[in-house]
Parts: C-alpha cells; structure tokens; sequence
C-alpha cells in the first residue's frame, strides 16, 4: 500500500477524530470501574467503541458521496481512491465487529457483571443510531438529536460492563445510575449542538442556526457540570472534586464558545470548520473532566493525553 492509499484510508476513517470515542468508551469504564481493570473488558469495549465510530465515517461517506461530488470532490469516495462498494463492505464489516465485541464484553466475568447482555444492547442501539443518521435522518430535524444519541451511547457503552459493586440491579434504567445517566446526556446534548453548527460547513451558514447550535452545545456542558449531584452515595473525594467541575467546564467551554462566536460574526465556511474542530476536540476536555470528577487529577491527564495524537494528525488528515 503506497502512501497517497493509506492517507485516503485515514481520512475515510477520520483518524483524528477516533480519539475522542476512545475518551468517550474509557471514562465510561473509568466511572463504573474507577481503573482500567479487567483489562480484558475493557480492551473489548475499546474495539467496539473504534469499529463503531470508524464504520460511522465510512458510511457517512458512502451516503453523502452525490453531495461530496459536488461540495468535497477532494475526499476519498469521490476522488476515486477507495471505491465505493468496497467501503461500504468495509463499513458494515465494523459495524458488525462493533457490536460483537460490545456483545463479548459482559461475557468475559459473567459472574462478576451484573447485566452481562447491556454491551449487546448499547452496541446494537449504536449501531442502529449510526446507519439511520448516515443513511436517511442526517438532513432531517432529528439528525442531530440522533448524533447527539450516538455519543451519549458510546460513553454509556464503556460503563456497560459495570460488575455487581457498582450496579443497582433493580434499577430500572438498564442499571445505569442517575449520575452516569447525566453525563451521558449532557455529552449528547453538546454533540447535538456541534452536529447542527456542522449541518453546512462546506456551504452557507445561517447565523441564525450557528446561534442556535452554539446555544444547545453550550446547555450540554451546563448539564454535564450537574452530574455530580446525582450521585447515591459519593466519597468525600467525588463531592470535592465535583464542587470544582463548574469551573473546570466554564474554562473548558471558553474556547470553542469563541470560535463558535467568530464564526457567528462571519459565517464563512474556513471558519465554520474551524469553529467544529475545535468543538470536537474540546469532547476530550470534556471527557478529561468528567475523569478528574471520578478518578482525580491523574486519569484526567491521561484522558488529555489522547489530544496529542489527535491535533497531531489533524494536520495531516482533515477532521470534518
């Protein structure tokens, strides 16, 4: 495989942008587990949570090929780098892989996880979210909500194999506690916002729909710094930590609040693009601090590691 082949690879897949579900999937498992042990489970709910997101770009792909023709003729499917049947293979095949490694996970210490099948379940309803919004509801009014679900579903998808200490079985929520609920939802929320402020990068943005989308990504981290208040029985630790997130998510938000604002000023495309990259690279901050709220300083930092790959390869290999 030459170079220019394996370039035209990353970009379908949007390699930049796999980081972020790494983050997603691991302060999942982080919050219901607090380490990265049992290894093995997490390893799994790692490939599914990769295969999911990189077969969601793949097919987004496949489905917008007229429209990238037209406004992105440079991308992979259009040029002709890749064909089009044989990304759609490779697609469905992640996808399909996705979900039966999200299904494995619980599987691995049955007798330890409380709802061995919750991997199957969020990984199936990823799935079906991903091939709905790629194939038909992406220009729709529910696309974003459904992207916005797609995300809320990955970091869900890394507490899935929560083992019995951690799980109130009679919950009638899949298991899922208020708290892990919460965030999951305030995630959703902000990715929702990006999806809309996203809706036409390539064309002419309505300041309008920019304002708007900013204001819905913005209610999304303002849910996400609630999060600790829905916690049953916090440590003394947890509560800390969570008086300080506020603070943290209004740092955080700063940024692509002011990105979002240029390019409300001047909605041309360069400066839309750049207003959603620095909105997907800020759902690795957000992740870092749901960590520091779980697991302290040092998970967080090694949440905010996965940034360096991720601006890294940005470079190199578009993100949008």
């Amino acid at each position: 495989m030459t170079l220019r082949n394996l370039k035209a690879y990353l970009e379908l897949f949007r390699l930049p942008n796999l980081f972020t579900a790494v983050a997603d999937v691991s302060v999942g498992y982080l919050f219901v587990y607090q380490s990265l042990s049992p290894t093995a489970v997490y390893l799994a709910l790692l490939l599914a949570s990769c295969l999911l997101y990189t077969a969601g770009m793949v097919l987004n792909d496949v489905y917008d090929l007229k429209k990238d023709a037209l406004e992105r003729p440079q991308r992979p499917l259009p040029s002709q780098r890749i064909s089009v049947s044989w990304a759609t293979w490779i697609g469905y095949w992640m996808l399909l892989m996705g979900v039966a490694f999200a299904g494995s996970s619980g599987f691995l210490y049955p007798s330890l996880t409380a709802f061995p099948w919750r991997g199957a379940v969020v990984g199936s309803l990823l799935a079906i979210c991903i091939v709905g919004y790629d194939r038909c509801l992406k220009q729709t009014v529910t696309g974003p909500v459904i992207m916005g679900a797609c995300r809320m579903l990955n970091l869900l998808l890394g507490m899935s194999a929560a083992d019995l200490a951690a799980v109130n079985v009679d919950n009638p929520l899949l298991g899922f506690e208020a708290a892990q609920l919460t965030a999951a939802i305030g995630l959703g929320i902000y990715v929702a916002g990006v999806t809309w402020l996203a809706r036409n990068e390539a064309g002419e943005s309505h300041r309008w729909a920019l304002v708007m989308a900013t204001t819905i990504l913005l209610a999304g981290i303002f849910v996400m710094s609630t999060f600790p208040q829905f916690f049953n029985h916090p440590s003394l630790e947890i509560m800390d930590r969570g008086q300080k997130l506020p603070y943290f998510l209004l740092f955080i938000a700063a940024v692509p609040a002011g990105r979002c604002l240029r390019a409300i000023i001047t909605p041309r495309p360069s400066i839309v693009q750049a207003a959603v990259k620095s909105c997907l690279m800020t759902l690795i901050f957000l992740d870092a601090a749901i960590c520091f709220v779980i697991v302290g300083s040092v998970g967080a930092v090694g949440i905010l590691v996965l940034l360096l790959p991720a601006m890294t390869l940005g470079k190199w290999i578009y993100s949008t």
